[in-house]
């Protein structure tokens, strides 16, 4: 699946597009809660990874203030290549 990550106007926050719908509804993952998407439950379980919001063709996700992109981006790009949908 082919993804494209641009930056939004909030330093903790990552948009990553997708080419195809992957999202019916919308979904708002935040602490404390559960994702019942398989990928969205990935991203989420990886550490500084603070809330998620997918829609359509593509997920915003939201670090920790205290974490730093450049540890976080390996893993969620691993995440987004590898799944499966």
């Amino acid at each position: 699946m082919q993804f494209k990550a641009s930056a939004t106007p909030n330093p903790n926050a990552i948009k990553f597009t997708f080419t195809v719908p992957l999202f019916k509804q919308r979904i708002e993952v935040k602490k404390g809660s559960a994702p019942n998407n398989g990928l969205l439950a990935q991203l989420f379980a990886i550490e500084g990874v603070d809330g998620l919001f997918a829609v359509n063709d593509f997920i915003t996700v939201n670090k920790a203030p205290s974490s730093q992109w450049d540890d976080l981006l390996p893993s969620i790009r691993q995440a987004l290549e590898n799944y499966r949908f």
